[in-house]
C-alpha cells in the first residue's frame, strides 16, 4: 500500500491557508477566498452600521464594507499602525459574490494543511458562538484558529441585505 505522501488523492486534499494575527492569537482563512491584501487606509464611516463595521472603501470602483475583526471578536481596540492590514475576501451572498475587507493586526504566512491536521474546536456552550470556527491546527508551537469566512461574514451580511430589501419594499 503506498504512503499518503505519494497518494495523489492525499496531495489534492492539501489546503492553503493564509494566517494572520489579532492580538496574541493566530487565525487562518482559506486562500481561495482571499482577493488581496492591502495596507490600512481610512474608510468612510456609514451611519447606523454595526459596531464592527468600520465603514466602506472604494476598491477600483467597487464599494467594499470593512470590518474590524478585533471588534467582531470582542477584543480591545488598538491604534492602526503601518503593519495593520485589510484582507479583502470574496464571500457568496444572496446576490452572488461580494467583497469584504477584514482589518487584522498583521498577516503571518501561508501554510499547507490537510483535513487530518484539523482538530475540532471545543464546545464552549451556547453563550460562545463558534459557528464560524472550522477547527484548530497546531503549527510550529502555536494554535491556528481556522475561520469559515462564509459563516463569519457572508451569512450575517446576506441576512442584513435581505432584511433591508424587505423593509424597502
Amino acid at each position: 500500500m503506498p504512503s499518503s505522501s505519494t497518494d495523489p488523492t492525499a496531495a489534492a486534499a492539501v489546503n492553503q491557508v493564509l494566517t494572520f494575527v489579532i492580538g496574541e492569537a493566530t487565525y487562518g482563512i482559506d486562500i481561495p477566498c482571499v482577493q488581496e491584501i492591502r495596507g490600512w487606509s481610512p474608510v468612510t464611516r456609514l451611519p447606523q452600521a454595526p459596531a464592527d463595521v468600520l465603514g466602506v472603501l472604494n476598491l477600483r470602483g467597487a464599494i467594499v464594507p470593512v470590518l474590524d475583526l478585533r471588534l467582531k471578536f470582542g477584543c480591545t481596540t488598538v491604534q492602526y499602525t503601518p503593519i495593520t492590514v485589510v484582507i479583502v475576501v470574496s464571500v457568496m451572498s444572496a446576490k452572488g459574490p461580494r467583497e469584504f475587507g477584514m482589518v487584522v493586526d498583521g498577516v503571518s504566512d501561508v501554510i499547507d494543511i490537510t483535513p487530518l491536521d484539523v482538530k475540532a474546536a471545543p464546545d464552549l456552550g451556547a453563550a460562545a458562538s463558534g459557528a464560524y470556527i472550522r477547527g484548530l491546527v497546531p503549527v510550529a508551537g502555536r494554535m491556528v484558529v481556522l475561520l469559515d469566512v462564509e459563516q463569519l461574514i457572508g451569512k450575517e451580511f446576506s441576512a442584513a441585505a435581505a432584511e433591508n430589501s424587505t423593509q424597502a419594499a
